[in-house]
């Protein structure tokens, strides 16, 4: 089954909750060198507009991503100099930069050992590489996915090998620290969800992201059944409020490596 594109009308649909993140980290962020920024992972470009205020219009801003629809709707701002498309764990600048930013996008790529390293090396002396993942994954929104998957379509989803894709804190400040100044930290944000005509608001939050690598393996009728599930589950670990919203507590995890 053929893997979909990204949908930036779903994922801006919670882009206040999304861009607080971008802008926590982008507030760790000193003063640069001359060089380059890069949005690695740029998305529909919601953090471009906070880059350029920061940086100034005589800093050039670029943009990468591997979705085209994403890569459209970033374009339709006027945040970045150039638009790439390209995936993040190949990229390789064609010159030292000053910036590598990414928020919520490394978490989609393997070995960070190796990733992170190879994206330090990229920067000019005094450069930044500012990073945010989410680290939800032992949450029930994000636990849940992966169980039902598993006893639901064991064909097709054998995760008990499974290992989370963002590591615990610590072990980003033992793989970074050797290659200059590392500050590594988490916020829990309670994330108040408004209320939905249909499903549930967790997984109208999670269904364009952490759903995806599931629905793209289900044919229509099993994805109903899946999401049918995930919906009932959903209502038992996050309940309704008097008002029809969710307080949905979401773990981020930041980093920042000045080389």
């Amino acid at each position: 089954m053929a893997v979909r594109d990204w949908n930036p009308e779903g994922y801006a649909r919670f882009g206040d909750l999304r861009l607080r993140p971008a802008l926590d980290l982008l507030a760790r962020v000193g003063a640069l060198p001359a060089g380059a920024v890069v949005d690695l992972g740029c998305g529909n470009g919601a953090a471009g507009p906070a880059l350029r205020e920061r940086f100034g219009p005589d800093r050039r801003i670029v943009g990468l991503d591997a979705s085209p629809a994403m890569l459209e709707a970033a374009g339709r701002g006027e945040a970045y100099d150039a638009l790439v498309k390209g995936d993040a764990a190949q990229w390789t600048a064609d010159r030292p930069v000053a910036l590598i930013f990414s928020n919520a996008a490394l978490q989609w790529l393997a070995d960070h050992g190796r990733l992170l390293p190879r994206l330090a090396a990229q920067l000019v002396p005094g450069g930044v590489l500012a990073v945010q993942m989410p680290r939800q994954y032992g949450a029930p929104s994000h636990r849940f996915l992966r169980d039902f998957a598993a006893e639901m379509f064991p064909d097709r989803f054998d995760l008990a090998a499974w290992v989370a894709p963002v590591a615990p804190p610590v072990d980003y400040h033992r793989m970074l620290a050797p290659l200059g100044g590392v500050d590594v930290w988490e916020t829990d944000y309670v994330q108040r969800l408004d209320p939905v005509a249909d499903g549930h608001p967790v997984r109208r939050f999670t269904e364009s992201t952490a759903m995806r690598p599931f629905l793209d393996r289900l044919s229509a009728p099993e994805a109903a059944e899946f999401v049918a599930r995930y919906d009932a589950a959903l209502g038992s670990a996050y309940p309704v409020e008097r008002d029809g919203s969710v307080l949905f507590p979401f773990r981020r995890l930041f980093l920042v490596l000045t080389v």
